[in-house]
């Protein structure tokens, strides 16, 4: 085995963000680009860190290529073992899961998420720790430290890697394993949830399922479990085989991107339970009959009915949302008398709590849910939790989330994305709201009377570490919220996400959007996002 030293230079967008890099597919396709950044990851780790590295992706475009390429630096720098999934495909949590049960140093996933896919459209690159869980902002700041000052980085010639098919085999010392991308995470769902219950339910047609898994890498994991081995209809998953470009549509498992499947949940033939997941299988949708499930209803109601999903069935130790998702899953949290943590958005903030016990539920505004089972959000998983709640109270999705409002109240929430502004001028925009959030309380802003506003900070109670500048809330009489947050998942100008969120008591049913349509208009007035990015409406209400 040849170890090839080879001289580059530093980029100067390399810092990770939220999950990650994340750029357009052409420019990790330059040279040194891909190279430079996983270096860098190698650089940042310790090294007694170099024994088993994971590495897969969303079967995206330059995915499996990537993948060549990460497996010939691995064995440069010295792993002693890597194990990557066939065909280079592992989902996000597929990928945590299995850090998990080798014991494994890290891992590498080669993913944007939901970000469209192909030669014109978004790539990235995301380490995960040895808990399987995104890199704390610590590391990623090595990392960020390292691509800044690189000046080689260290790569065997390809002998012709074939992860196409199962197998072991080795470059030089290093160990490289081939493995079955479904098979470790299918044996864990069978330790989460009563499989048998779950085929009983299907085989007697209590249980009903369509899964759309838009073209992307949970086909095979919903193909496996949904229809192997529990018994749904065949053709219950639909768009199963993950492709390059998602098919050419957007992998994002909302009302808008979905909306094949919103249709066909309201449909006379519709199955009991609509579902979907995003790029790397980490995002999930959830539908009834005519039905939409908000990620914070879904949250909460998982919350409130724990204890009849196996997993859970000592009960929950204690629940986290990130700070834009709706207040719901606190109100369980009081009633249970459990803790409920407020974090900053990114499943990485997480993962100490995970790690300590201090919760076994957690959720994102991003319809993103995970359990203690892995240190991702977990679509699939979220699913089955689904199927576990609707078997065990044999009633439809709607009646099982009505039901909870009638006991807890209704948070009504919404997010407004304004995608694509101009990144100065978002920023402004954002500077310009924070300068003024001291003089916010007292006033009104289109009848409305604002109670207080502020930046978020969180201190991570594990570990003492301190986060700020994570976001602004409005708080407004009579319970309402304001969230405004720039995110770090796009990679073209800046994506402005606006949450909405008001508590109800009444049993009314209500649309959120429309009902939360005059909030909307307080947060556009009250932030200037007309004056100063020029957008007067978002991109996407979800």
């Amino acid at each position: 085995m040849n170890i090839r030293t080879v001289k580059t230079t530093a980029f100067d967008d390399q810092a990770p963000g939220t999950s990650g890099l994340r750029r357009r597919t052409r420019r990790f396709m330059q040279p040194g680009y891909l190279e430079n950044f996983v270096q860098s990851i190698f650089d940042a780790m310790a090294p007694h860190e170099r024994g088993t590295l994971v590495l897969g992706g969303d079967g995206r475009f330059h995915n499996l290529e990537a993948a060549r390429v990460i497996v010939c630096m691995a064995a440069a720098n010295g792993f002693s073992r890597v194990v990557v999934g066939k065909d280079a495909l592992l989902s996000t949590p597929a990928a945590s899961a299995l850090i998990r049960a080798l014991g494994a140093d890290g891992g590498i996933v080669l993913s944007a998420s939901h970000n469209p896919g192909g030669a014109d459209a978004d790539f990235g690159v995301k380490f995960n720790n040895a808990s399987g869980a995104p890199a704390p902002a610590a590391t990623t700041r090595r990392i960020e430290e390292c691509s800044r000052r690189i000046d080689r980085y260290l790569v065997v010639d390809d002998p012709g890697i074939d992860l196409r098919r199962l197998a072991t085999f080795r470059l030089g010392t290093t160990r490289v394993d081939v493995v079955d991308p479904v098979d470790g995470y299918e044996q864990l769902m069978q330790r989460c949830f009563d499989f048998d219950r779950l085929r009983r339910g299907f085989a007697d047609g209590r249980l009903s399922v369509c899964f759309d898994a838009m073209h992307a890498v949970t086909g095979p994991y919903a193909r496996r479990i949904l229809e192997d081995t529990l018994g749904a209809a065949q053709g219950s998953v639909v768009n199963a085989t993950p492709l390059p470009d998602f098919g050419g549509a957007h992998p994002d498992p909302n009302l808008a991107h979905a909306a094949a499947l919103v249709r066909h949940m309201r449909t006379d033939d519709a199955p009991l339970l609509g579902a979907a997941s995003d790029g790397d299988g980490d995002r999930n949708l959830l539908l009834g009959r005519g039905f939409f499930v908000g990620p914070s209803d879904s949250l909460a109601v998982l919350a409130a009915h724990a204890r009849r999903i196996p997993q859970f069935a000592a009960g929950l130790t204690g629940v986290a949302r990130s700070m834009p998702t709706s207040r719901a899953v606190g109100l369980v949290a009081a009633a249970l008398e459990i803790p409920c943590f407020e974090t900053p958005t990114g499943w990485k903030y997480f993962g100490n709590l995970l790690d300590a016990g201090s919760i076994n539920l957690c959720g994102e505004e991003s319809f993103g849910t995970g359990g203690d089972h892995v240190r991702e959000k977990d679509g699939l998983w979220t699913v089955l939790a689904w199927l576990t709640l609707l078997e065990a109270a044999n009633q439809p999705v709607d009646a099982l989330v009505k039901d909870h409002w009638r006991r807890f109240g209704r948070h009504v929430y919404c997010r407004h994305d304004y995608e694509g502004l101009d990144a100065d001028s978002a920023r402004t925009m954002m500077s310009a709201l924070v300068e003024s959030l001291p003089a916010l309380p007292g006033t009104r802003v289109e009848g409305r009377v604002i109670e207080g506003a502020g930046e978020f900070h969180y201190h991570d109670p594990v570990d003492g570490t301190d986060s700020g500048a994570e976001g602004v809330q409005v708080f407004l009489a009579g319970g309402e919220r304001i969230v405004y947050r720039l995110s770090g998942t796009g990679t073209r100008g800046a994506t402005l996400r606006v949450y909405l969120e008001q508590f109800r008591e009444t049993r009314r049913e209500v649309d959120a959007l429309r009902a939360n349509a005059p909030l909307g208009r307080v947060a556009s007035t009250l932030a200037g996002i007309a004056r100063f990015t020029g957008r007067r409406r978002p991109t996407l209400r979800t």
